[in-house]
């Protein structure tokens, strides 16, 4: 916690144009983020391939939407907002693993 009130008193010393700067640096490292999931999810892919086993594991899935909803409420943000960021992640990354298939 003690970062994130060290990023806000930072933030709140910041213009206008500093802010977007932050908001364009911030968007891009999550591009980039997602980049890396969506390799990694195209590799778990083809382990599955490999081992015969469905593109489909709700067990997983409801574990990575239960991380992403106590992530969510560690960083103090909408725990709904980031579900459903979630599920497209997943949902993007089961349509990529069925089309490589």
């Amino acid at each position: 916690m003690a970062d994130n009130d060290t990023d806000r008193r930072r933030t709140d010393e910041m213009n206008l144009d500093e802010l977007r700067e932050e908001i364009e640096t911030i968007d891009r490292e999550l591009v980039e983020l997602i980049a890396q999931r969506t390799y990694v999810a195209e590799t778990i892919a083809a382990v599955k391939d490999e081992q015969g086993l469905p593109t489909t594991d709700e067990e997983q899935e409801q574990a990575v939407m239960d991380r992403a909803g106590e992530n969510a409420e560690r960083f103090d943000v909408d725990s709904n907002l980031v579900k459903a960021v979630f599920r497209l992640l997943i949902e993007l990354n089961k349509v990529e693993q069925r089309d490589s298939r």
